[in-house]
């Protein structure tokens, strides 16, 4: 049985080749002529160019060359994959386009929607003539008289609040006068 270990550094491994969009930003150790150089692409470019430079200016024509070749690998390496990533970035803003532009007739679709609902008369819905709201004889329609279907009466104007009454003279009066009708205390007092 395998241990969880050699499992993890396998998924590890696994996940690093199929993600060539970190390679830029990657570290590698480069295991050249003079021993290893560690880094990103561009500074092992920088370091094998810069030791091939070197070799080149003390007469070492194979070690110059030899320099420059694992300078190029790396500049395979690294041009690969930009233009990788240029690729994946023009998919996505070519996508970004169709979205933006899909969206774009949406909104003018539903906005010629609603404006056409808005207007009377422009839509797909045909015209309808007004109907009247009361029918003017009941007894011919064959409809049930209904509270919702009798004409509303204007509201009434709210009364002003009445004012007291003098509480000393009226019940003086009445307690006073014994011929008052007492079941009409309004009424005039009939003529005798």
């Amino acid at each position: 049985m395998r241990s969880p270990k050699s499992r993890s550094r396998n998924n590890k491994s696994n996940r690093n080749r199929n993600n060539p969009g970190n390679i830029i930003n990657r570290v590698y150790d480069s295991s050249g002529p003079e021993g290893k150089v560690r880094g990103t692409p561009q500074q092992i470019i920088d370091k094998y160019t810069q030791l091939a430079r070197d070799a080149f200016l003390s007469n070492d024509r194979v070690a110059g060359e030899n320099f420059q070749q694992h300078a190029e690998h790396y500049v395979r390496l690294l041009g690969e994959a930009q233009r990788e990533m240029d690729a994946r970035r023009q998919q996505s803003e070519q996508q970004n386009r169709e979205r933006q532009q899909r969206e774009k007739e949406e909104r003018e679709a539903r906005a010629e929607r609603k404006q056409s609902h808005d207007v009377p008369g422009d839509g797909d819905q045909p015209d309808i003539a007004p109907q009247p709201d009361v029918v003017s004889d009941s007894s011919e329609s064959g409809l049930v008289e209904t509270p919702e279907s009798k004409p509303k009466k204007a509201p009434a104007r709210a009364r002003k609040p009445r004012k007291p009454a003098k509480a000393d003279a009226p019940a003086a009066e009445q307690v006073d006068d014994p011929s008052a009708d007492r079941s009409a205390p309004d009424a005039p007092e009939a003529a005798e």
